[in-house]
């Protein structure tokens, strides 16, 4: 497992992705805002290596997205995308889930109650 983290913060982000049967799976905690947003791109897609053509973004412990987060989930839908492959979202709490609804992302992004679901979808 790969971390990505500011762990002594506890309100930023931290970022774990493993790969589960050729899927990036990549487990968020905190709080997903324009201060992170690189750091969410980089947990997402990868850091100077090919981009995964299949990725679950588990918010299960993600406590705040703001627009900036919307932007990056959104890029990486589309460059996933533009090679045939999908970003699904799992876990995500009644307030991220409403964000995510607000804006329509989870229109073009399918979200899943959990990651297993959203892994076998």
């Amino acid at each position: 497992m790969t971390h990505t983290a500011q762990a002594d913060q506890p309100r930023r982000l931290l970022a774990e992705h493993r790969l589960v049967d050729g899927v990036r799976v990549v487990t968020l905690r905190g709080e997903i805002d324009h201060d992170e947003k690189d750091q969410l791109s980089t947990a997402l897609l990868g850091e100077g290596e090919t981009a995964p053509a299949r990725i679950v973004a588990d918010l299960s412990e993600v406590t705040f997205l703001d627009s900036s987060g919307i932007n990056i989930f959104v890029a990486a839908y589309q460059q996933v995308s533009s090679i045939g492959g999908w970003v699904r979202i799992a876990g995500a709490g009644e307030s991220v889930l409403r964000v995510l609804q607000l804006v329509g992302v989870d229109t073009i992004i399918a979200c899943h109650p959990t990651a297993e679901q959203a892994l076998t979808a």
